[in-house]
């Protein structure tokens, strides 16, 4: 079964959106530089109207580790997921600070990107064209992994029946696909995860 995550959730009404659509997970970005950004104070407000199954990920680029911990040992994130320089030591040192499971993203442009994923020390790794561009990779390279992963970049309802389809993913995240004029948009958010969960049937 593939699982679907809504990443990038930055409003209340986005939160009532999930809480309707039930995805498996949802993301609150982290970071400062990224439009999607939400402050700690917002996402334990969004978490508090979150629904209880659904678990929220943090998404951190190059963050300090004690500010990484504390969200997710405070309860506002239950997963983590790390999109910048982050290497072995990293998440090793973050594992002393909270039992949280860490996601790593890796861009895939070859394979040896794919070679760097397999290797990962983290949970789970996720698969991107890069960082929230919106754009998809080779899918080609994904024959290469050999563990769970999350499927990110590019994705829309447009192909998410093909990427579930062809590539079985563990998860499937998707953002700016499930976006109109750089807002969450509920009909998209909709018809993606009905294709999701119709290619799990």
């Amino acid at each position: 079964m593939t699982r679907v995550k809504f990443c990038g959730l930055s409003g209340l009404c986005d939160i009532d959106f999930a809480n309707e659509l039930r995805p498996e997970y949802i993301g609150f970005v982290f970071y400062a530089k990224s439009r999607r950004y939400v402050s700690p104070e917002q996402a334990e407000i969004f978490r508090e109207n979150l629904a209880r199954e659904i678990l929220s990920v943090g998404v951190f680029v190059d963050e300090d580790l004690k500010i990484v911990a504390a969200l997710a040992n405070s309860g506002v994130i239950d997963m983590i997921q790390l999109h910048g320089c982050e290497d072995c030591e990293y998440i090793l040192r973050l594992r002393e600070l909270t039992g949280a499971k860490i996601i790593q993203a890796f861009k895939i442009r070859s394979s040896s990107d794919i070679f760097a994923a397999n290797c990962s020390i983290a949970d789970y790794v996720l698969l991107d064209a890069g960082t929230g561009t919106g754009r998809k990779f080779d899918w080609e390279l994904v024959s290469g992994i050999r563990r769970e992963y999350f499927l990110a970049g590019g994705l829309n309802p447009e192909n998410i029946s093909d990427a579930v389809r062809d590539l079985n993913p563990f998860a499937v995240d998707v953002s700016s696909g499930i976006e109109s004029n750089g807002a969450k948009d509920f009909a998209k958010m909709r018809e993606f995860i009905s294709k999701v969960r119709c290619e799990n049937e």
